[in-house]
């Protein structure tokens, strides 16, 4: 069985944690910032998890992580 490529740019986005999970950061965070709130602004710098929705597909794009 050959070696499987890990999707590099989902390397870059996500990690994954000891229980299995995997962690993304939000978005709307890179710019147009000063129409946004300093609440709203807050609480997008905070880590969250990927949804158990897309979680399988996060998982065979980083089959070592």
């Amino acid at each position: 069985m050959p070696k499987l490529k890990t999707h590099s740019g989902a390397a870059k986005r996500f990690k994954k944690t000891a229980s299995g999970k995997f962690k993304r950061g939000q978005s709307k965070m890179r710019h147009i910032l000063t129409s946004k709130s300093v609440k709203t602004k807050r609480h997008l710098r905070q880590i969250t998890l990927v949804s158990v929705a897309d979680t399988p597909k996060v998982a065979r794009m980083l089959p070592y992580a």
